[in-house]
C-alpha cells in the first residue's frame, strides 16, 4: 500500500515516514502543493495524507483540483479523482473540518495525533474507497485483515512477508482486472528505493506456493490478476 504524505514540517514528515514504513506502507513525501500535484499526475497512490498549511498555497487546493477531475468508469487515469485523502492539520475549528470535508476530503485529523488512530482512519478510508464495509475482506477461501496484515486460507493462518501481503492486497483491490508488473511495483516501493528486476515475479511465486496456483493468474506479456469469485 503506497501513501503520499504532503507535509512541509520536516520533523513531522520524517516521523510519519518512519512510522508508516515500520507498519508496512510504501511512503513518498512532498512539501508543497506543486510537488504533490506533480506526484498525483505522474503516479498512483492508495491514499494521501495532506497538510493544509503549505509554503506555496493551501493543501485544500489539492483536494479541490483532484475531485474536479472527471472519472471515466473502467479507464485508468492520472490524477485519479477517487484517491482517498486524509487531511492532517493543526486547524481545529469546526468550520475548518466542515470546509475540508465539503471539498471532498475523506477524513480530517487534528495535530497532534496518535499513530494508531491515524492508521485506523487510513485503513477505514481505503476500505471505503474499495467498497469494503467489513474490516476483514473475504475472497473465495481467503480472509485478509489489512489491520493486522494477516491472511487465512480455509481458516488456516498463512504467513506472508509485508511485500507479499502488499502484492496480494494490490491485486485484491482490483480483482478481475490485470495489473502490470510496473503497476504492482508502484504499490510496493517508495521513490528512491531500489527495485529488483524480478521482484514482483518472486513475490507472486511465493504467494502461489503458499496459497495455490489458482489464486493469482498470469496474463502473459501483460501482468497478473486475481479472478473474480464465481457467483
Amino acid at each position: 500500500m503506497r501513501i503520499l504524505v504532503v507535509e512541509d514540517n520536516e520533523g513531522i514528515a520524517a516521523g510519519l515516514r518512519t512510522n508508516l514504513m515500520q507498519r508496512g506502507y510504501a511512503v513518498d513525501m512532498c512539501a508543497s502543493v506543486a510537488q504533490a500535484w506533480h506526484a498525483l499526475s505522474s503516479e498512483r497512490f492508495d491514499a494521501v495524507l495532506l497538510d493544509l498549511g503549505l509554503p506555496d498555497g493551501d493543501g485544500s487546493e489539492i483536494v479541490r483540483r483532484l475531485r474536479a477531475q472527471t472519472a471515466r468508469p473502467g479507464v485508468p487515469q492520472l490524477p485519479d479523482p477517487t484517491t482517498p485523502v486524509l487531511i492532517l492539520t493543526a486547524r481545529d475549528q469546526v468550520q475548518d473540518r466542515v470546509a475540508g470535508l465539503n471539498l471532498g476530503a475523506d477524513d480530517y485529523l487534528v495535530k497532534p495525533f496518535d499513530m494508531d488512530e491515524l492508521e485506523a482512519r487510513l485503513r477505514a478510508m481505503m476500505r471505503r474507497a474499495a467498497g469494503q464495509a467489513s474490516p476483514v475482506i473475504r475472497h473465495g477461501d481467503l480472509e485478509i485483515d489489512p489491520a493486522s496484515r494477516t491472511l487465512k486460507q480455509a481458516g488456516r493462518k498463512v504467513e506472508v512477508s509485508p511485500r507479499e501481503f502488499a502484492v496480494l492486497w494490490a491485486l485484491l483491490q482490483v480483482r478481475g482486472r490485470v495489473l502490470s508488473r510496473a503497476q504492482i511495483e508502484e504499490h510496493l516501493y517508495s521513490w528512491g528505493e531500489a527495485v529488483e528486476s524480478n521482484a514482483v515475479e518472486v513475490y507472486v511465486h511465493h504467494l502461489r506456493k503458499k496459497l495455490g496456483p489458482q489464486v493469482i493468474v498470469t496474463m502473459r506479456g501483460v501482468g497478473y490478476f486475481m479472478p473474480q469469485e464465481q457467483e
